[in-house]
């Protein structure tokens, strides 16, 4: 009985000497980060995305990180955030719009990369196929083009005698031909006519409104990119001064006092994006997970928006509408 005593006593102090030597050992605080266009709609998407993150057991200061890297509507600083991100050593990097799932493409090779949002990702090249993406990226990708054709028809059900729509368009933007060209061809079947605005900086923005109002455009459809992201205060205080009614490609333009918009559900792609940063800290490859498109789309009409153009939205459009601000 002595010498079993005496074992279990060794047992018992070895097991705490053990338990207190784990115990000061510091445990890996992942480090995640976040390759985006502005701080302000970084807040936006990120607000959904660290809500999942802490439902899952993440928290900042404990056992994660967040790095953030804007280029606050000077895409051309995106390899340059991007390679900085890279000596940063992040475990996951998680990208904000089409500009910089691209930039990771071209610049990021080794970190595992999940896209928040942005045009789609097989068409660009940035992953092999939704369901093997291979490499290191994976995520959620937009369909950004295929829903242009769905937000002029918006437009023409808004406003029934339209003939004439401008399409507000940056040369920065990966996807603009496309997307024109797509537009084009759904604008046809729909009779209406096509105005190409194109910016190529800031001070194309009056040029561009001018020729839409000297063209008599009845509408304006403003398209995606991390440069009209960070310049949409002006754009939406032209087409208010130019009595424009405009489509915008997200729900944060509206809410800022644009007309309207017709978009994926950005907050739920940024809680499922986080939901990839969890299966790849716990030990999943990029290249095993499959690439997600949006299931769940948002009409969102600013009523206030309308009045001060003057235009009356109709009821059958109204209806439709997930999200009506007053």
């Amino acid at each position: 009985m002595r010498k079993e005593f005496i074992s279990f006593a060794l047992s018992a102090m070895f097991f705490a000497l053990c338990s207190s030597a784990d115990a000061q050992q510091p445990k890996k605080v992942a480090r995640i980060c976040y390759l985006g266009g502005t701080a302000s709609i970084a807040a936006t998407n990120i607000k959904p995305f660290r809500e999942r993150l802490r439902e899952l057991g993440y928290i900042e200061g404990q056992n994660i990180t967040i790095e953030y890297r804007y280029h606050e509507g000077k895409v051309e600083r995106l390899p340059d955030l991007a390679a900085e991100l890279f000596r940063l050593n992040c475990d996951v990097i998680v990208t904000n719009g089409t500009e910089a799932a691209q930039t990771a493409k071209d610049v990021i090779k080794t970190i595992p990369v999940v896209m928040g949002f942005g045009a789609d990702a097989v068409r660009r090249g940035i992953v092999a196929s939704l369901a093997h993406p291979g490499g290191n990226i994976t995520g959620m990708t937009d369909i950004d083009v295929e829903i242009n054709g769905k937000r002029l028809e918006l437009l023409k059900e808004t406003i029934p005698k339209l003939s004439r729509v401008g399409v507000l368009w940056s040369t920065s933007y990966p996807d603009a031909d496309i997307v024109l060209k797509e537009t084009e061809t759904v604008a046809r079947f729909l009779k209406i006519g096509i105005q190409s605005l194109e910016v190529k900086g800031p001070n194309d923005f009056e040029r561009a409104f001018q020729a839409a109002t000297n063209k008599r455009a009845g509408a304006l459809l403003v398209t995606a990119g991390g440069f009209f992201g960070f310049h949409r205060k002006r754009i939406i205080e032209l087409a208010e001064k130019n009595r424009l009614p405009a489509m915008y490609d997200s729900t944060q333009a509206v809410e800022a006092g644009g007309l309207m918009s017709y978009t994926a559900d950005r907050s739920e792609m940024f809680r499922r994006a986080a939901e990839y940063v969890d299966m790849i800290l716990k030990g999943r490859k990029p290249a095993e997970l499959p690439v997600e498109r949006p299931k769940k789309f948002d009409l969102v009409i600013n009523l206030k928006a309308a009045k001060q153009i003057g235009l009356t939205v109709p009821p059958n459009v109204l209806v439709r509408a997930s999200r009506i601000i007053r």
